[in-house]
C-alpha cells in the first residue's frame, strides 16, 4: 500500500497558535445556543441577501435551529431569492467522468476502498478517455464534466493532466454543428503544490476535494491512519495549496450522513469558506452536499443512511445557500428526482445522464455493474429529460463556460457575484448556449419547451433595460442568429 510522507510545513504557516481554523469547541457551542427569535432570523436573512461574505458560524447555527414551519418557509424563500439574485434562474448541468477505481485508501463508506476485494479494478487509457468524452460531448451534449479518480500512484497529477488535454482536444459532429467539452473540473486526491501546478497548466476548471467530515474523531475512525487519506490536516489545507499553485476556483464538500450530527458539517463548510475568504480573499467557487448512499463492499452500519432525512436535507441546502451566498451550490444525482425538485431553486448546478461505472458512457453494455460503481445513484434520467423538467419549473439550462475563459475567475468573479452582476452574464450566455443544445441534441418535446422558455427569457432581457441596454440586446440578437446558423461558442 502506498503511504504519503506529509510534511507539517505544508500547513504549519496556516495554523494559529498551532490550531486549525476548524474550532470544534466553538462550533459545538454555536450549535448549543438557544433557538433564535424570529426577529433575529429575519435580520440574518436580510444580511444574507446583501451577498457580501459568508455568515459567521453563530448565524448559521441560528438558522439551523429554526423548527417553526412558517419561519422555515421564510428561510426557504430567502434561499431561493439569494440564488435568483446572484445567478438568476439558470441551472448548469454537467456529468462526472469516472476514469479509475484504483485506490490506496480504505474509507469505510466507499466502494473504491482497497479493502473491497469484490471490486473489479480498472483504469481508462487515453483512448478510452477520449471515447468517454466523445460520448458525452457528441451523443449527450454536455459541455462540462468533472474528472474523477481514486487515489493511486497510477492516477496522479500527470495522468489527470494528460487526460484533461485529451478531453479538451475532442470535437465531435452533432446534428447542426459540433460538440466539445469546454471545461474540465477535477475531483481527485489532495496534492502537493507542484502537482497542482500541473493541473493548472493543463487547464483545470475547478479543483474539488471533499473533506468528507470535519469531525476529527469521526474522520480518524473512517480513514485508517496508514493511508494517505488518514491525515486530516493534509486534506483540510489542500485548498490553501491550490491557491498557492495558482488555481483560481476551488470547491468544497462534505459527505452528509457520515456524521449523525449533520449540523456540525454545515458549520464546518461555512468555517472553511470563511477561512479561504480571510486568507485569500476568495471563497469556494462551489459547495457540494451529497448524502451517503449504499455502496458495494462498505462496512458502515445500515442506519447511517438514515442520518439525514429529506427534511434535514432541504434545510441544510437552504442554510448553506444563505450562509455562503456567492457560492455555486451543487445537488447531485445521488438524490431522487423528487428531492432534487425540492431544492433546485436554491441550487446552481446538477449532474444529469450520470453514469459512474468506469467507461460507462462509451460502453453501452456491461459498464454499470455494481462492482464498478462508487455508490448507487438516485436519479438516472437522461439529460434531455432533466432539461425538459427544468424548463417546466422555469429554470433555463446553461452550458456556459465563457466566464472562465474571459477571466471571470478567482477574485474577479467573487467581486461580480457579490455585486450581483455575474447573473447578468449568466442570463445572456444561458440563452445562447441553451439554443446551441436545443438545436444539436434536444428531442422535439424538449425543444418546444426550451424555445418557449427562451422566448420568455429574451422578453425579460429586453424589459430590464437598466441591466441590459439596447446595445447589449442588439449583440445578443446577432449572436443568437449566428448560433441558429450553426456557429458555436459565442458568448458575453
Amino acid at each position: 500500500m502506498q503511504t504519503i510522507a506529509v510534511n507539517a510545513d505544508t500547513y504549519s504557516d496556516y495554523l494559529k497558535d498551532g490550531k486549525d481554523f476548524i474550532d470544534d469547541a466553538a462550533l459545538t457551542a454555536a450549535l448549543s445556543a438557544p433557538a433564535p427569535s424570529a426577529a433575529r432570523v429575519r435580520e440574518i436573512l436580510a444580511r444574507s441577501l446583501e451577498v457580501s461574505e459568508a455568515l459567521p458560524p453563530e448565524d448559521t447555527a441560528a438558522l439551523l435551529a429554526v423548527e417553526d414551519p412558517a419561519l422555515l418557509e421564510e428561510i426557504y424563500q430567502a434561499a431561493r431569492d439569494v440564488k435568483r439574485k446572484v445567478y438568476d434562474n439558470r441551472v448548469i448541468t454537467f456529468a462526472p467522468l469516472y476514469a479509475s477505481n484504483y485506490c490506496v485508501n480504505n474509507c469505510q463508506y466507499c466502494g473504491f476502498r482497497t479493502g473491497n476485494s469484490g471490486a473489479v479494478r480498472r483504469k481508462l487509457s487515453m483512448d478510452e478517455i477520449r471515447a468517454e468524452a466523445e460520448a458525452l460531448a457528441g451523443r449527450i451534449g454536455h459541455k462540462r464534466l468533472i474528472f474523477v479518480t481514486g487515489e493511486h500512484p497510477s492516477t496522479g497529477a500527470a495522468y489527470i493532466a494528460e487526460a484533461m488535454k485529451t478531453i479538451y482536444a475532442v470535437k465531435v459532429p452533432t446534428r447542426r454543428s459540433f460538440g466539445q467539452i469546454r471545461r474540465v473540473n477535477v475531483n481527485a486526491a489532495p496534492m502537493t503544490v507542484p502537482d497542482l501546478k500541473l493541473l493548472k497548466e493543463a487547464g483545470v476548471g475547478t479543483y474539488q476535494v471533499f473533506q468528507e467530515t470535519y469531525d476529527r474523531e469521526l474522520y480518524a475512525r473512517l480513514h485508517p491512519g496508514n493511508t494517505p487519506k488518514g491525515d486530516y490536516r493534509w486534506r483540510l489545507y489542500v485548498m490553501h495549496r491550490a491557491f498557492a499553485a495558482g488555481i483560481d476556483d476551488v470547491a468544497l464538500g462534505a459527505l452528509f450522513g457520515l456524521n449523525p450530527d449533520w449540523k456540525f458539517e454545515v458549520l464546518g463548510l461555512v468555517a472553511h469558506a470563511r477561512e479561504l475568504e480571510a486568507r485569500f480573499g476568495i471563497g469556494p467557487h462551489t459547495i457540494s452536499f451529497p448524502r451517503l448512499e449504499s455502496a458495494d463492499g462498505t462496512s458502515l452500519p445500515a442506519d447511517s443512511l438514515e442520518n439525514v432525512s429529506d427534511a434535514d436535507f432541504k434545510k441544510l441546502v437552504a442554510v448553506l445557500r444563505l450562509s455562503v451566498p456567492y457560492a455555486g451550490m451543487i445537488v447531485t444525482a445521488r438524490e431522487r428526482p423528487e428531492t432534487i425538485r425540492e431544492v433546485i431553486g436554491m441550487c446552481t448546478q446538477r449532474d444529469a445522464s450520470t453514469r459512474i461505472g468506469i467507461g460507462a458512457y462509451s460502453e453501452r453494455a456491461g459498464a454499470q455493474e455494481a462492482e464498478k460503481q462508487q455508490f448507487i445513484l438516485g436519479d438516472t434520467r437522461s439529460l434531455d429529460e432533466v432539461i425538459g423538467e427544468l424548463a417546466d419549473l422555469g429554470h433555463i439550462t446553461s452550458f456556459c463556460t465563457s466566464g472562465y475563459r474571459c477571466g471571470r475567475t478567482g477574485d474577479h468573479i467573487m467581486k461580480l457575484l457579490k455585486a450581483g452582476k455575474e447573473g447578468r452574464f449568466c442570463k445572456l450566455n444561458a440563452v445562447l448556449t441553451f439554443r446551441e443544445w436545443l438545436d444539436d441534441f434536444a428531442s422535439d418535446k424538449t425543444k418546444a419547451k426550451g424555445e418557449a422558455l427562451i422566448k420568455k427569457e429574451i422578453a425579460e432581457i429586453r424589459a430590464r433595460s437598466a441591466h441590459f441596454p439596447p446595445e447589449t440586446v442588439k449583440v445578443l440578437e446577432a449572436y443568437y442568429s449566428r448560433i441558429e446558423g450553426g456557429e458555436r461558442d459565442l458568448c458575453f
